[in-house]
C-alpha cells in the first residue's frame, strides 16, 4: 500500500483526486504547518476492528475484596 503526504491547503484543493487515490489504496497522510495531522485511507482499512468484550473479564477480580465484597464496600463507605 502506498502512501504520500500533502498539506492541508492542497488536500482542500485536491479532495476529489485524493479521494480516488484512497479508494485505489493510497493513504494520504495530510499535514499542517509540516507536521501530520489527519489521514485520509481506503475505508477497508479504517474500518473500526472488534474489540474483545469485557464480559470476558467478569468474575476475574474474585476475591480481591475479601470473603465478603459486600461488607468490605459497606466499611469503606462508613469511612466517608
Amino acid at each position: 500500500m502506498s502512501q504520500r503526504k500533502c498539506g492541508a491547503e492542497e488536500a482542500r484543493a485536491n479532495l476529489p483526486q485524493l479521494l480516488e487515490l484512497a479508494h485505489h489504496g493510497t493513504r494520504t497522510v495530510i499535514t499542517r504547518h509540516g507536521k501530520p495531522y489527519a489521514a485520509l485511507v481506503p475505508v477497508e482499512e479504517a474500518r473500526v476492528r472488534r474489540r474483545p468484550s469485557l464480559l470476558s473479564l467478569a468474575g476475574s477480580g474474585a476475591g480481591l475484596w475479601g470473603e465478603d465484597s459486600t461488607r468490605t464496600v459497606r466499611k469503606m463507605r462508613e469511612e466517608w
